[in-house]
């Protein structure tokens, strides 16, 4: 852990927050008291919070949400750019099986509404991502509450209206972008909506759909925590505890689809899709333009011509080398390679990653095994569902020390929010969670790396 006696320099807001601190000679251990206090976050993050938030320079959040935006649709427009509008065939690319190439068949063509978590490091040249999370069920929607409990310290409230500084409440973005997809269904009364997961996830996951059906409630929103299992179709309509429903409101993830019975549970809500009497946020086929296999075809420079100049630009700005594991493939300069040789001569710079799971899952960092294993991961991964993705070095962030004294190295993936300016205006960005870890070397900063969370504040003239 590096740390600094005095404030290193560094980005104006990050660096004047820590000096205003200094100033006030306040104690960074009881920066985060109220977060820690609030029993809504404890739910999710236990208490483990960053001393302070994170800063977004003065024209960083538009710069980002135009580039994330931009992402998404090229995302999005894989199937048309690649495969002939075979959303089924782009799928089967993307390692999708039977059932859940069915599945996703059945979404309803035209634009998917925005909703997206990025996962950003930010490196010395600027952002990068390493995904693209675009589904409805995405972690980090309580953020502004992080905000709003953090604003209770004076110090940092002093600071946030001096400096004239904003944050976004991301739930409120995401329950506007819902009833943009709702349209003119619900006028003159609340909304009912099941936040539906799989069986098996909502075991654990339920106290946190607790959470959401609370903020769903102070906007006028009846949500009901359930699995699709309890899902019911009642003369025509679909049912969840006895309430009848205008939206499900989906957290169960195509990857859970894995069988025919599985789609067969899946059925009444996808027949009542079908027949226009609920609507399902966000649709089925959601998942796949996040798929990192989806990021590889973005960043394959055989298909650089499929391109703009203004996209290969924020290609080239935004997205990391990523491959999939093939024998040929070339490397970041362009040039053939044999792959298998490549990655073998460049492993502390590479990460292996399984194109369809989440949360860091099965993701091996080169520089955090030795050769033999990575010879044997890289044997296992070939023409399988797996992509390379050139190593992300993170800039590090000053923190003060709690418990100590000076400043601290804090290593941070952002997780920026992206949400459609037709559903909710402004510039697509739409608020950012972060997490954070003193382990230089952290091959997925997480939750389950024992990563700590934090907020995130912008200039109030950007958004």
């Amino acid at each position: 852990m590096a740390t600094h006696a005095t404030a290193p320099a560094g980005r104006d807001l990050a660096v004047g927050y820590l000096e205003h601190l200094d100033r006030l000679g306040v104690d960074p251990a009881g920066l985060t008291a109220h977060a820690v206090d609030s029993a809504r976050l404890a739910v999710a993050y236990r208490g483990r919070f960053l001393p302070c938030p994170v800063f977004l320079e003065p024209g960083e959040s538009a710069r980002l949400g135009a580039d994330l935006l931009l992402t998404h649709q090229l995302l999005t427009e894989l199937p048309q750019r690649l495969f002939d509008g075979d959303r089924a065939a782009f799928g089967r690319a993307l390692g999708l099986t039977g059932p859940q190439v069915d599945l996703v068949r059945r979404a309803p063509t035209g634009p998917l509404t925005v909703l997206a978590r990025s996962d950003l490091y930010r490196a010395a040249d600027g952002f990068k991502l390493l995904e693209l999370n675009i589904t409805s069920a995405l972690g980090g929607f309580e953020n502004a509450d992080i905000n709003r409990a953090m604003l209770r310290h004076p110090a940092l409230a002093g600071y946030v209206a001096r400096r004239g500084l904003a944050y976004h409440d991301t739930f409120r973005t995401i329950v506007e972008t819902m009833r943009y997809d709702l349209g003119d269904r619900v006028s003159g009364r609340r909304p009912v909506i099941a936040l539906a997961d799989w069986p098996e996830s909502y075991r654990s996951y339920a106290p946190r759909l607790g959470v959401m059906a609370g903020l769903f409630d102070e906007f006028d929103v009846d949500a009901v925590p359930c699995h699709v299992g309890e899902i019911e179709e009642k003369d025509g309509r679909l049912t969840v505890h006895g309430r009848v429903l205008d939206l499900v409101y989906r957290f169960f993830l195509v990857e859970e689809i894995r069988t025919p019975q599985d789609l067969a549970l899946l059925e009444p809500v996808m027949s009542a899709v079908s027949r226009g009497t609920v609507v399902l946020f966000s649709r089925v086929d959601a998942e796949m333009y996040g798929n990192k296999g989806a990021l590889a075809m973005l960043s394959d420079d055989r298909h650089a011509h499929l391109f703009t100049d203004r996209e290969r630009a924020c290609l080239r700005r935004l997205l990391p080398w990523t491959r999939y594991v093939r024998e040929r493939t070339t490397d970041p300069g362009g040039t053939p390679v044999d792959l298998v040789g490549y990655a073998t001569a460049h492993r502390e710079d590479l990460v292996l990653k399984p194109v369809n799971l989440h949360g860091g899952a099965g993701i091996v960092p080169g520089w955090r095994v030795g050769a033999a294993e990575w010879a044997a991961r890289l044997a296992e991964a070939v023409d399988g569902p797996w992509v390379l993705q050139q190593r992300v070095r993170p800039v590090p962030e000053p923190f003060p020390v709690v418990g100590g004294d000076g400043y601290q190295d804090v290593y941070l993936n952002w997780g920026a929010f992206v949400a459609d300016p037709r559903a909710v205006g402004g510039d697509g960005y739409a608020g950012c969670i972060v997490r954070g870890t003193v382990d230089a070397q952290v091959g997925v900063v997480s939750m389950g790396s024992g990563a700590l969370v934090g907020c995130c504040f912008h200039p109030g003239h950007d958004g």
